[in-house]
């Protein structure tokens, strides 16, 4: 739009024929300028936050108890199992030992018939004491 248009006149010679036209502040002033920090007060608060908290720490804990005794119980359960057949599996493993030391006293016995006073079977150590062999074979068959 022109000039004229605007100001509805046909026309200006000079600036100074314009009409004064000053800015000013609407009727009833400006709206006033927030500058405070004001921070919203949405959400929980920190009261029920921590109530919050406390409660799911306080369950996990009573879960973690509940698991505790309950795996204790299964532990319990096997250590009872392991000692009710322990009986059987250690007259096992004497059946399978006095086989064995039968079998090494033969062989012994065999090896050593040349050998004048040899006793079959006897401690070399003489330290009066039985001594079951410690790796639980008496003849390795590989050297």
């Amino acid at each position: 739009m022109t000039e004229a248009a605007i100001r509805k006149k046909p026309g200006m010679a000079s600036v100074k024929d314009m009409p004064i036209l000053q800015d000013g502040p609407p009727p009833g002033g400006f709206a006033p300028v927030r500058y405070a920090r004001r921070i919203p007060t949405k959400g929980p608060s920190a009261m029920a936050i921590f109530l919050t908290a406390f409660g799911a720490f306080s369950w996990g804990m009573y879960q973690v108890g509940k698991g505790n005794k309950i795996r204790r119980a299964l532990k319990e359960e096997k250590y009872a199992a392991r000692r009710a057949i322990l009986p059987v599996l250690q007259a096992e493993e004497d059946e399978r030992f006095v086989k064995e030391w039968k079998s090494y006293l033969e062989y012994e016995a065999e090896v050593m018939k040349d050998v004048p006073g040899w006793k079959v079977g006897e401690n070399v150590y003489n330290s009066g004491k039985w001594m079951p062999p410690a790796t639980g074979e008496l003849r390795p068959e590989v050297w």
